[in-house]
C-alpha cells in the first residue's frame, strides 16, 4: 500500500499548495485555468481511449458499457445528486472540478494496474509515476476550484485500495487479466472526455451518470468465464 499512500499524499500536498495559489489569482486567470483543465481532460481522455482501443478484444464492449451504464446512472441520477451534495459545500464550479479530478486521478492505467502490481509483485513504479503526475494536476485543480479538491485524495485512496485488495485476493485469476484493464481504460477514457466537455461548457454530458459503465466489462468477463 506504500505506493497508494504516497499517491494520496501527493494529492493532499498539491491541493494545499494550489489553494494557496488561488488566493492570488484574479478572475481572468481563474477562467483561463478552467478552460485549461477542460482541454487537458479531453486530451488525456482521448489519449487513454486511443492507446487502449487497438488492444481491445471486444471493440463494441465499450459502446454496450456506456449504454447500459448511462441508463442505470440516469435512473439513479448519480450526477445530479452528487453535484447537489458538493454544491451545498462549495458551489457548482467545485462540483464539476471535483468530479473531473476524481475521474482523472482514478480512471486510468496507472491507477488500476499500479495497485495490482504493487499487491502481486511489490513494484510501486506505476504508482510513484502516477503520484508525480497527480501532484501537479491537483495543484492546478486546487488553484482553479479551491481546497475542496482535496476530497479527491480520499476517493483515490479507496479506489486504489480496492484494486490492491483485489490483487491480493485474486492474483492470477481472469479478473486480473490485462484485457479487462484495457476495456476499463477505454470506458474510462470516454468518461474523462465527457468531463472535459462539461468543463469547457460545450455540453454537460453528466459524466457521473455513466460511472456504472465501468462495471459492465467486469460483468462481461464474469459471464464469459462461466
Amino acid at each position: 500500500m506504500l505506493g497508494t499512500i504516497v499517491n494520496t499524499g501527493c494529492i493532499i500536498v498539491g491541493s494545499l499548495v494550489g489553494s494557496l495559489i488561488k488566493k492570488g489569482l484574479g478572475e481572468k486567470y481563474q477562467t483561463v485555468l478552467y478552460y485549461a483543465m477542460g482541454l487537458a481532460a479531453m486530451a488525456l481522455g482521448f489519449n487513454t481511449f486511443v492507446q487502449n482501443m487497438p488492444k481491445s478484444e471486444f471493440p463494441v464492449l465499450f459502446i454496450l458499457s456506456l449504454a447500459l451504464g448511462g441508463i442505470i446512472g440516469t435512473a439513479l441520477d448519480l450526477d445530479g445528486r452528487t453535484k447537489a451534495l458538493i454544491a451545498k459545500r462549495g458551489g457548482e464550479g467545485l462540483a464539476s472540478g471535483l468530479i473531473t479530478a476524481c475521474l482523472l486521478f482514478c480512471v486510468g492505467t496507472f491507477s488500476i494496474v499500479g495497485p495490482i502490481l504493487s499487491a502481486t509483485t511489490g513494484d510501486n513504479t506505476f504508482l510513484y509515476t502516477n503520484a508525480t503526475l497527480d501532484l501537479v494536476t491537483s495543484m492546478v485543480f486546487a488553484a482553479t476550484y479551491g481546497i475542496g479538491i482535496i476530497v479527491s485524495a480520499a476517493v483515490l485512496f479507496c479506489w486504489q485500495g480496492m484494486f490492491y485488495l483485489l490483487g491480493k485476493l485474486l492474483a492470477g485469476s481472469f479478473l486480473m487479466q490485462s484485457t479487462l484493464v484495457n476495456e476499463l481504460s477505454i470506458v474510462g477514457g470516454v468518461l474523462i472526455v465527457a468531463s472535459g466537455l462539461s468543463l469547457l461548457n460545450v455540453k454537460d454530458c453528466k459524466p457521473l451518470n455513466y460511472l456504472p459503465a465501468l462495471l459492465v466489462p467486469v460483468l462481461w468477463f464474469l459471464i464469459k468465464a462461466l
